[in-house]
This record gives C-alpha cells, sequence and structure tokens, in this order.
C-alpha cells in the first residue's frame, strides 16, 4: 500500500473557535484562529495560561471538536475526517505516555499495535527511531529506569511509530535539565533534517523557541496576535535595552535628559543611579553618547547594552511575561 502525498500545507486553519457554555455566559477560549504550517517547519506556538493555546492544540489533534471555523490537519478535513487525521500526525503529550513498570520494547510494539502495524515492521522502525534518538540498547528496560531525557525522547519514538508526517510536541523539555534540554533540541532538529517531518510545539522557554523555531504563533485571548520569524519578532521591540550607572544620583536626571534627546530614543526611565532606554542600535550610540556625558560633566560608571529577547517581544505584545505566565 502506498503513501498517501504528503501535502504542502501541513496544516490550515481558518477562523478557528472554541466556546464552553457556563451557568451564565458561554466562554470563548478561542476566538478565530488563522494560522498556516508548512510541510518541514518547524513551528512554536507560545502564549500564556488561558489564551487559548492549549485548546487551538487539541482541536488540531482532533481532541476538542471545534466550535465553529475549519481546518485541514496533514491534508485532511478536521471536522470531516478526525480519524484520517489521527492516522497521519503524531502527539506527544507534556505528561508523557509511557507506562513506569513496561518495558521499553513491550511499550513500542503494543503502541503499533494500536496503529495496525505488524510486528516485523513495528520492531524494525522501532529500532530505528531509538537509534536515530541515541537510544540504543534500552529495549528491555523498565521505562522508570531511564533517565529524564531518556524517557522524553522515548516518548518521541512512541509518537513516531506510525511515520506521522507531522508531530505535535507539547512542551518537549519540561522538567529537564538545561543540558538533556540541550540534547533534545538537537533530535528535535532531527525530526526535520532527517525525517522530514514538521514539527508543531509549545513551550514556555524562550531560548526553546529562539533555537528551534524557523517560525513563532503567538496566541493571547484566544487570538493569534503576531507572528514571523525569531528575528523579525525581536525586530519588533523597540530596539535595545540600554542602562546607565552615573556617578552619583544626582547626575541620573541631567543625564537621561540627555540621553532621551538621542534619534530614536524611547522609553527613558531616570531613577536612583541608573537611566534605562531603548534605542535602535545600542552599540552604535555609545560612543556618541559617552561624548555627550563627557561634554556636560557627566559620568557613566556602568553600562548594559541588552538585545531584544522573545521574552521582551512577548511582554510587549501580551504585557506579561511568558516565563511568569507559565
Amino acid at each position: 500500500m502506498s503513501q498517501p502525498e504528503t501535502p504542502e500545507i501541513m496544516i490550515s486553519a481558518k477562523g478557528l473557535k472554541r466556546t464552553y457554555k457556563g451557568r451564565k455566559s458561554a466562554v470563548e477560549a478561542v476566538r478565530g484562529i488563522d494560522l498556516s504550517v508548512r510541510r518541514g517547519e518547524i513551528v512554536g506556538f507560545l502564549g500564556p495560561n488561558g489564551a487559548g493555546k492549549t485548546t487551538t492544540l487539541k482541536m488540531l489533534c482532533t481532541l476538542l471538536e471545534p466550535t465553529a471555523g475549519s481546518a485541514t490537519v496533514a491534508g485532511i478535513d478536521l471536522r470531516a475526517d478526525p480519524a484520517g487525521v489521527r492516522r497521519r500526525i503524531g502527539y506527544v503529550s507534556q505528561a508523557g505516555s509511557t507506562l513506569g513498570e513496561a518495558r521499553v520494547g513491550n511499550e513500542l510494539m503494543d503502541h503499533a499495535r494500536l496503529y495496525g502495524i505488524n510486528a516485523q515492521t513495528a520492531r524494525a522502525r522501532a529500532m530505528a527511531l531509538l537509534n536515530a534518538l541515541d537510544l540504543e540498547g534500552i529495549w528491555e528496560r523498565k521505562c522508570s529506569a531511564l533517565s529524564g531525557g531518556q524517557r522524553r525522547r522515548l516518548d518521541i519514538v512512541m509518537g513516531l511509530i506510525h511515520e506521522p508526517q507531522l508531530v505535535f510536541l507539547d512542551e518537549p523539555s519540561t522538567g529537564l535539565d538545561p543540558q538533556s534540554r540541550a540534547n533534545l533540541w538537537q533530535h528535535i532538529r532531527r525530526l526535520r533534517d532527517d525525517f522530514g517531518t514538521t514539527v508543531f510545539l509549545t513551550t514556555h522557554y524562550m531560548d526553546e523557541a529562539d533555537n528551534l523555531c524557523d517560525r513563532i504563533l503567538v496566541v493571547d485571548h484566544g487570538e493569534i496576535v503576531a507572528e514571523g520569524t525569531p528575528d523579525a519578532l525581536k525586530k519588533r521591540v523597540s530596539g535595545d535595552a540600554v542602562t546607565l550607572t552615573l556617578a552619583s544620583p544626582e547626575e541620573v536626571a541631567r543625564a537621561g535628559g540627555l540621553a532621551g534627546a538621542l534619534p530614536g530614543a524611547a522609553d527613558v526611565v531616570a531613577e536612583g543611579s541608573t537611566v534605562r532606554l531603548h534605542l535602535p542600535d545600542g552599540g552604535a550610540a555609545l560612543p556618541g553618547l559617552f561624548r555627550l556625558l563627557d561634554q556636560h560633566g557627566l559620568t557613566a560608571i556602568g553600562v548594559e547594552v541588552k538585545r531584544p529577547t522573545l521574552d521582551d517581544v512577548f511582554l510587549t505584545l501580551t504585557g506579561r511575561s511568558l516565563r511568569d505566565a507559565a
């Protein structure tokens, strides 16, 4: 039996909505999501708690039925054929899907059987995936005996055993130490680069989104409020954050006035012994700023220039830090 053709657009949603009926009034968890994910992309879906991120993910994975709108996932109409969508996607939940007391090989074989895969094919696929994700030699081990990073990669193997064209990863690195997280990122990239898998992931780690994602979608109040590459989104923040420390608190007000007169200066705050502001190119502006301060007899004893981060973007768009919201 030949494999179905992989569509160029793996996810396309138009006006996707989900409303919950309350005792007194309806709650719009998702107010109208429009999104598109191309084949071979790693797309990050970011949003604070209550923004509609999880509800949208569950609708796309057929775990919730939309109240309104339409979507195709892996080339299949979400409403007309949810079972067909499930056959063509992989889903790795945040909680994981392995039993601690079960042996790795048994878990993989049982999971493959749910998709109607025969034992010989299932074992061959499982072994190849374990090798690809650096999990050789764990076939007979209990899942509870694996490290956190190993068990998370095993969850991904479970989600790929039926060779899906699209995989949803829900908070893939939550609870892992920094080294395990970085290792997992490498393997997620390999899903795209070596297997051609399209990856749609949610995360609360800004560095994860920045390092992994080709594009990012930011959702808030049930709607997409921004999308683009990490670099394009960071350019939406008003320049670099510059912090000046003055030798004397008495100099701060004057220094703030001078700094605020620089071309493109914004968000100037002078308090204590520091002046904080945003400049289009903080590094290039520093020599001129120091000359200006010196001409007016002011002395800066410290300076910090911080490039915009995705967390700055998120704070600008939603008024909340993603980590705080998590």
